[in-house]
C-alpha cells in the first residue's frame, strides 16, 4: 500500500450542472490509493473487505457508510481476489463541497446545519456510520436509480435525496436519543423492522417478543402514530414494495406476490386492486418498466 497518492479532480468526475454523481462499483485491486477534491459518501451494499484510510485499515461490510472528506486518502479492497464469488460492492455518492451551500437555506435545525458545515471541512477525520435500520440502503438505491434513469426534475430530486441522506446520517450518528426518548424511539425501531422484514411472516406476536410490548400496546401505538392497524400498515408496505417491482422489473406477478409476502397470487391481486384501485397487470401497463437507454 506504498503507492503514490493521486488526487481525483471534481472536473473529471462531476457534471458541472449537478455537482453530484452516483455510481456502483465492484471493488478490485486495480484502483490505487487516492484522495479527491470532492466529498465522498461510500456505502457498502454487498460483501465485505477492507477500507484503507490514511494510515488505518478498517473492516468494511454491508450496511456501513464511510464519510470521506476532501483531501483524505483511501481505497477499498475486497476480502478475496475472487470478486465474482466474493464481491465487495460499494455505492458512491460524490459531490462538491459547495453543493452543501445550496442546501443549507433549507435547513432550519442549527445542529444539522453545523453537521453539514463540518462535512465541508478538508482533512476532517473519516467516519463510519452503521445503517442499523436500512434507511441509508433505501436512499442509495433511490439515488442510484434516479441518476441512472434521469427524468424531468432529476437534478432537483437528487439534491433533495442528498439532503435526506445527510439528515439520516446525522440521526444515526446521534441515535436519536435526544429527540425520540423512550417509547417513541422503540416504536421507530418497530416501523424500521417492518420496513426491512415485510416479506417474512411478520406478526404482532413476533413483534411483541422482539420489542417487549403487549399486542394491545402495539396496536395502540400503530393507531396513534400511523392512523392504521398493524395489519393495514403491513399491507400498505407490501403493496408499496410490489408497486416498485412492477414499475422497475420484468418479474412475473406471481413472483412479485411471493417476494412481498403473499404465497397465494389471487389473494395478492385482490388486495392490490382494493388498495391501488386496479389490478397489478393494469398498473404495470400504465407504468411501464424503463431501461437505462429510455426504452
Amino acid at each position: 500500500m506504498n503507492q503514490p497518492i493521486r488526487t481525483l479532480t471534481a472536473e473529471r468526475f462531476l457534471p458541472e450542472h449537478t455537482m453530484l454523481s452516483i455510481n456502483r462499483m465492484t471493488e478490485a485491486f486495480l484502483l490505487p490509493r487516492h484522495a479527491h477534491e470532492f466529498i465522498e459518501l461510500a456505502y457498502v451494499g454487498e460483501g465485505k473487505g477492507f477500507h484503507y484510510i490514511g494510515n488505518e485499515v478498517r473492516p468494511a461490510a454491508r450496511g456501513q457508510l464511510f464519510v470521506i472528506p476532501v483531501g483524505v486518502s483511501h481505497v477499498f479492497r475486497p476480502a478475496s481476489s475472487d470478486t465474482v464469488a466474493d464481491p465487495l460492492i460499494v455505492y458512491n455518492c460524490i459531490f462538491e463541497p459547495r453543493l452543501i451551500d445550496s442546501l443549507l437555506p433549507l435547513v432550519i435545525d442549527g445542529s444539522i446545519a453545523s453537521y453539514m458545515r463540518e462535512l465541508q471541512r478538508e482533512q476532517s477525520p473519516c467516519e463510519a456510520i452503521a445503517d442499523v435500520d436500512a434507511s441509508i440502503d433505501a436512499l442509495f438505491l433511490l439515488m442510484y436509480r434516479e441518476y441512472e434513469l434521469p427524468r424531468s426534475g432529476s437534478a432537483t430530486y437528487l439534491r433533495s435525496l442528498l439532503l435526506q441522506l445527510i439528515l439520516t446520517m446525522y440521526r444515526l450518528k446521534h441515535r436519536e436519543s435526544a429527540v425520540l426518548p423512550g417509547k417513541h424511539d422503540r416504536f421507530v425501531q418497530v416501523l424500521s423492522y417492518v420496513e426491512r422484514h415485510y416479506a417474512e411472516a411478520v406478526t404482532l406476536s413476533r413483534l411483541t417478543d422482539m420489542f417487549q410490548w403487549s399486542e394491545r400496546q402495539l396496536q395502540r401505538l400503530f393507531k396513534r402514530h400511523t392512523s392504521q392497524t398493524f395489519h393495514h400498515y403491513l399491507q400498505g408496505v407490501r403493496i408499496r414494495k410490489s408497486c416498485e417491482q412492477l414499475m422497475g422489473s420484468d418479474r412475473t406477478i406471481g413472483d412479485i406476490a411471493e417476494s412481498v409476502g403473499y404465497r397465494d397470487v389471487n389473494t395478492f391481486i385482490a388486495l392490490f386492486k382494493r388498495v391501488v384501485g386496479q389490478t397489478p397487470g393494469i398498473f404495470r401497463k400504465q407504468n411501464p418498466h424503463q431501461t437505462s437507454d429510455g426504452s
